[in-house]
């Protein structure tokens, strides 16, 4: 199986930590590679640009492939589901939760552009013209659309255009070029893309199940502890964790009483507070270790 991922830029480092955590280290191999090895024999890494790897796996170079759902949705369909893709369509089998962005359909501040409407006759300059033209489509605004390929900011200052709609992280470009945001366009992640026809293959599944592992132990951790046993109840109360904590006998006496360890999944940003409840009611040798995976 094939998995295309970025080559280059802000997505390349996250998405290659991504398949280390999951477990698929890839091979190093010469600079500028174009494909290396993983850990597992019947999984291949295809280096590529973000913007070629939905058409990598439309056209069967590739299984699976890691990139923008921005530029998923510009080269072609996306559906939630294989059952629920037409012809050509990828398949998001998964948010992976980076490279977070938005499009954004934005005019000259102060400018004769200030709602979706008043586009009406005018042009939008993009990088996404399909997606813009999907966009245009949706509310109902007849518009002419010009591609470009660089400095999209600028288009509307030198009457190029009336608008356009661009990527925008933070908007601080848009700011500084005096570019308002009007409306939302496309919310945009990394995703795990697929084909129809092989999202239910047994090692699409399983790489997917990994992934899943990751992005479960995310913001996660792993406590440890040992409570008396007639403060157990105390404790869960406590940490209920996933299902409730795991509970093990350590010492008893002739009672039943004694010490027990207790384990359990927390949420990290609760770790501080939960610490010390913990120790009001009787915990000790608190550990707090970090989790690599996590299957629910």
């Amino acid at each position: 199986m094939r998995i295309a991922v970025p080559n280059k830029g802000r997505l390349h480092d996250p998405t290659l930590s991504l398949l280390e955590r999951a477990g698929l280290h890839v091979e190093e191999t010469a600079d500028r590679q174009l494909y290396a090895d993983t850990v597992d024999p019947d999984v291949t890494v295809l280096f590529a640009r973000a913007a070629d790897i939905p058409e990598y796996v439309r056209d069967g170079a590739a299984d699976l492939g890691i990139t923008g759902l921005d530029q998923a949705a510009e080269s072609g369909g996306v559906a939630d589901a294989a059952s629920a893709a037409s012809e050509g369509d990828l398949v998001d089998l998964l948010d992976l939760g980076y490279g977070s962005c938005r499009l954004v359909l934005a005019a000259p501040e102060d400018g004769a552009v200030g709602t979706v409407g008043d586009l009406a006759g005018g042009t939008v300059a993009t990088e996404f013209p399909n997606v813009t033209r999907d966009y245009l489509d949706r509310v109902g605004v007849d518009a002419d659309v010009v591609t470009v390929t660089g400095a999209t900011e600028l288009t509307p200052h030198v009457d190029m255009a009336d608008a356009i709609v661009d990527i925008t992280s933070t908007g601080t470009t848009l700011k500084v070029n005096r570019l308002a945001v009007i409306d939302e366009v496309l919310a945009s992640s990394v995703r795990l893309f697929a084909r129809p026809d092989v999202v239910d293959d047994a090692k699409v599944e399983q790489v997917l199940t990994a992934f899943e592992s990751v992005l479960a132990a995310d913001g996660r951790r792993y406590l440890m502890m040992n409570a008396p046993k007639e403060r157990l109840d105390d404790v869960k109360d406590v940490i209920p964790g996933l299902g409730g904590p795991t509970v093990m006998d350590v010492e008893a006496d002739e009672n039943g009483n004694g010490t027990v360890a207790v384990h359990a999944v927390v949420e990290e940003r609760d770790v501080f507070a939960t610490i010390s409840e913990l120790k009001a009611v009787g915990a000790s040798g608190i550990l707090v270790t970090e989790i690599e995976r996590l299957v629910e």
